[in-house]
């Protein structure tokens, strides 16, 4: 059921006009929503249908979050998942999401959350290990449970329980001590989805073909929710030989059809590999495919030509809205905020 992503439909881009999103401006972005913190990885607690859920008001939302003294090329090594809300008075910041020592991890990637009720469920990527005197970048996924109090803020949080294990079989371990930004293996950004057609409940999440011959063996993995357990299927989508990253896949059912959605960087495409860092896309009939690229390249919307590294980590909602975080302005300076919103069913 594996759907190859390849150079040859990638080879498109450079003879069609790649679609831009607008160039964001000092004008265009907002004060700090956490002074003194970088935020950056944004996603919204949903409901099971994947619309945005409302609390007091508003909406919770996620973000990874590094304190401004961290280089924001390191703020990988000490992030933590922080709690949001967003009404008609803006932004506001609810402070770290699990209490310090709650993860099983040194540092919390990005994930997911849906709530049911006042019952919220989170997943994420646990990286590292907790108690670790050198970040790693070994890579789990977990699910942990609280309830949404008035304020709101989340108490109650369950242990947090492993989901799936990589298994060295079709996904590679993602257990590498040491690494950079760009080159490590995967096994993160686990995104729930609950498939309208059947009820199944499933988990997208971004991963790495096992035994490749090649160094950039991106994959786009998949595991179905089998009674209280998980099961791993063989990846959804493969860039092995084309692109190192399919970053924080998530699945949009569109006029009927699914519409799988991923974040990729310029730099993690394999070498005689030209591509632009932006949103890139597949549609299908149904989950396991065949997958089509969207336009014929996967490219849906790519940051300008003039700031090719603007934004990043799009997520598209069910209302055809697409968030992302301001990443690097044409000055050198790290946004590291919620971009201005754009919109899928505009582009």
């Amino acid at each position: 059921m594996t759907t190859h992503w390849t150079a040859t439909a990638l080879a498109q881009l450079a003879t069609s006009q790649w679609p831009q999103a607008p160039l964001i401006s000092a004008a265009d972005i907002d004060e700090p929503i956490v002074p003194g913190h970088w935020l950056w990885d944004f996603w919204p607690a949903q409901l099971e249908d994947g619309s945005v859920a409302e609390v007091e008001g508003g909406a919770l939302w996620f973000a990874l979050s590094a304190p401004h003294s961290v280089d924001p090329l390191e703020r990988h090594r000490v992030a933590r998942i922080r709690l949001l809300h967003k009404g008609p008075g803006g932004w506001h910041d609810l402070g770290l999401a699990m209490p310090d020592g709650w993860s099983p991890g040194s540092r919390e990637w990005s994930g997911s959350a849906v709530l049911r009720g006042r019952e919220l469920t989170l997943w994420f990527t646990a990286a590292g290990r907790r108690g670790e005197t050198t970040p790693s970048f070994e890579q789990r996924l977990f699910e942990a449970k609280a309830r949404v109090e008035p304020g709101p803020r989340l108490e109650e949080w369950s242990p947090a329980t492993e989901l799936v294990a990589s298994d060295g079989t079709m996904y590679d371990l993602a257990q590498a001590a040491t690494g950079s930004v760009g080159t490590i293996k995967a096994f993160r950004d686990p995104a729930w989805f609950r498939d309208p057609a059947d009820g199944k409940a499933w988990l997208l999440f971004t991963g790495s073909a096992a035994g490749s011959r090649h160094t950039h063996n991106g994959v786009i993995g998949i595991a179905e929710q089998v009674g209280s357990a998980w099961r791993l299927l063989p990846p959804l989508v493969s860039a092995d030989g084309v692109n190192n990253e399919l970053e924080r896949p998530h699945l949009v059912v569109i006029g009927g059809r699914y519409h799988l959605f991923w974040s990729t960087q310029s730099s993690v495409f394999a070498p005689g590999v030209s591509a632009p860092t932006g949103l890139y896309g597949m549609v299908a009939d149904q989950i396991k495919g065949p997958w089509r690229p969207l336009g014929g390249s996967g490219l849906l919307v790519a940051n300008p030509v003039a700031a090719p590294d603007q934004a990043y980590s799009w997520l598209v909602g069910s209302d055809g809205s697409i968030s992302s975080f301001v990443d690097v302005l044409p000055d050198g300076t790290f946004g590291g905020i919620f971009a201005p919103e754009l919109s899928y069913f505009r582009l």
